[in-house]
């Protein structure tokens, strides 16, 4: 088992549209990392800047993600741990704002999940109960158009459409190195 040097984190970016499945894959990530015995972190990034109404000076709420993120990385850092899976849906777009709020040395590794509008809608029927539905297919489809213009080249595509959560997360644990 390799691990990270004491001075470089890494840090695995993963991203895509609403029904893309990325808290799942994170998730399963995760547990394929435990089951390895690979020392690492998950944040589920969604939970770092829940506040409402949005501060006014930092409307799209990266300020209060980038200190909420400093403040938990660093109770994690401090404990040895130099791996962190962070999921959100523009996760990959934000990798300069996400490894600053690390500090120190930490080497991105992104991931964007892809999925065809299709699959998308099946997976939000399943589990958008109520009369958010269709804002939520919607938000999904502006979503994956923002991250199709803006996510870096270095970020690995990876399609999520008819496989399983256990294959699709051994392809991105197999290509962090971890």
């Amino acid at each position: 088992m390799t691990t990270p040097t004491a001075n470089l984190s890494e840090l695995l970016l993963i991203g895509g549209r609403s029904g893309a499945g990325k808290s799942t894959v994170a998730w399963e990530v995760s547990a394929l990392l435990q089951e390895r015995e690979s020392a690492h972190a998950f944040i589920e990034g969604d939970f770092l800047d829940q506040i409402h109404p949005a501060p006014a000076d930092d409307p799209h709420r990266s300020a209060i993600t980038a200190r909420n993120l400093a403040a938990v990385w660093g109770n994690y850092a401090a404990l040895g741990c130099r791996r962190l899976v962070y999921c959100n849906t523009v996760a990959v777009t934000e990798s300069q704002m996400l490894t600053e709020a690390m500090g120190g040395s930490v080497k991105p590794i992104g991931v964007l999940l892809t999925a065809e509008a299709a699959t998308v809608a099946e997976r939000l029927r399943g589990r958008e109960i109520g009369g958010a539905y269709d804002a939520h297919v919607e938000r999904s489809a502006r979503a994956a158009a923002y991250l199709e213009a803006h996510a870096p080249a270095w970020v690995r595509r990876v399609p999520t459409d008819d496989r399983t959560v256990t294959d699709i997360a051994a392809e991105i644990v197999a290509h962090t190195g971890w």
